[in-house]
C-alpha cells in the first residue's frame, strides 16, 4: 500500500501540457503566455507526478523574472480585461481540466 502512495501519477493532459511548456520556455512574454503559465501552475499545484513539467514551470517563472504571486496578479488583470480565450471553446482550444 505504501508503494502505491509513493508512486508518481501520470496526468491525463501530460502530453499536451508537455508541448505547451516546451513552447513557453522560448516564447515571448505576452498575455497569452502568462495566462497559459498560470493555468498550468494551478493544474500541477500539488499534483503527485509530472515533476519535469513542475520544474520547467519554475524555470519559466525565473526566466521571466516573476514570482508566482506576481504571475497570478498579472493574469487576474489580463482575465479582467477579457477576450483572451474568446472563440477558443468553439474550436476546442480552451482547456481548464
Amino acid at each position: 500500500m505504501a508503494d502505491a502512495i509513493s508512486k508518481d501519477q501520470v496526468h491525463p493532459q501530460y502530453g499536451k501540457d508537455r508541448h505547451t511548456v516546451s513552447v513557453l520556455m522560448t516564447a515571448p512574454v505576452d498575455d497569452r503566455a502568462m495566462a497559459e503559465l498560470a493555468r498550468l501552475r494551478v493544474r500541477y499545484l500539488n499534483f503527485p507526478g509530472a515533476r519535469d513539467i513542475q520544474q520547467d514551470l519554475d524555470k519559466i517563472l525565473q526566466q521571466w523574472g516573476l514570482t508566482e504571486p506576481e504571475l497570478f496578479e498579472k493574469t487576474r488583470e489580463i482575465h479582467a480585461k477579457g477576450g483572451l480565450y474568446t472563440g477558443l471553446s468553439k474550436r476546442g482550444g480552451e482547456d481548464w481540466s
